[in-house]
């Protein structure tokens, strides 16, 4: 692909050109954010409506998690404080029995909301032979299934805290993976394997996406938010329209909370 060009894509994947004669297709990272650039919505609020319909956890847990999620959409609480308060109220559990029941709402609902538009994109990259990765501030149990269902080999996500026992402690590793420390993970993650990241793509819908938007030689906002939608008009970023899934085009969030 060469410098990035104005405008959106909406049509076939063949207008994204991932064939870069000037780089070995290994050196070539494709990053990819997972919560609304991947998939429609957050998958975090898929996990907190099932612990709510299944009586594993009170109503103000599934509340607080979607008006937390509202809140930082606003720009009104910090991603950190969102995470921790998840990881808070999921103390005591096990951190295996959440791993399995993140691949079990993969299938059941996640699977549903991936765009379709993106995941041929992924595919693009992998067929190109390119490194890809899913760089994500979720966690583990809401990644890893997105990755084995779409044949990703390497991620770099956020992690829960637990005890000797693998019993959670309510807590999330540090350092937490978001903005600034996202883009630092994934500079890591290249040199440690022989990435070139002026030959990379990385794909993302949010601002807070930004540090690593510019730290790639391919940006490429994906039904981007304000922040990052007017960054792209001024840098003359392409940008992917990725229509939503056909079972999810209206009302997920109601769906979510159905009993």
């Amino acid at each position: 692909m060469s410098a990035p060009n104005a405008g959106p894509i909406t049509g076939p994947i063949s207008a994204v050109d991932v064939d870069d004669p000037g780089a070995t297709s290994s050196n070539v990272g494709a990053f990819f954010d997972v919560d609304g650039t991947l998939v429609s919505g957050f998958i975090a609020t898929i996990h907190a409506a099932h612990r709510f319909r299944q009586r594993q956890a009170a109503f103000g847990e599934l509340t607080g998690i979607l008006e937390a999620t509202v809140r930082y959409k606003l720009r009104r609480m910090e991603f950190e404080r969102l995470l921790v308060r998840a990881a808070g109220y999921m103390r005591g559990e096990s951190l295996a029995e959440q791993e399995a029941l993140g691949e079990q709402l993969f299938h059941s609902h996640v699977q549903a909301r991936i765009f379709p538009t993106m995941r041929e994109i992924v595919h693009t990259h992998q067929r190109s032979g390119h490194t890809v990765v899913l760089s994500s501030s979720a966690l583990t149990m809401h990644v890893m299934p997105l990755a084995r269902y779409l044949g990703v080999e390497h991620v770099i996500c956020n992690h829960f805290t637990v005890d000797g026992d693998g019993t959670l402690t309510g807590d999330i590793v540090r350092p937490i993976v978001w903005g600034h420390r996202k883009a630092a993970a994934v500079e890591e993650f290249s040199q440690a394997n022989d990435v070139d990241l002026q030959q990379s793509y990385f794909y993302a819908d949010g601002d807070e996406d930004l540090p690593l938007m510019h730290a790639v030689g391919h940006p490429i906002p994906v039904n981007p938010r304000p922040g990052l939608a007017a960054e792209a008009e001024r840098l003359g970023w392409t940008v992917v329209r990725a229509a939503a899934p056909p079972r999810d085009r209206s009302g997920w969030l109601r769906r979510l909370a159905r009993p």
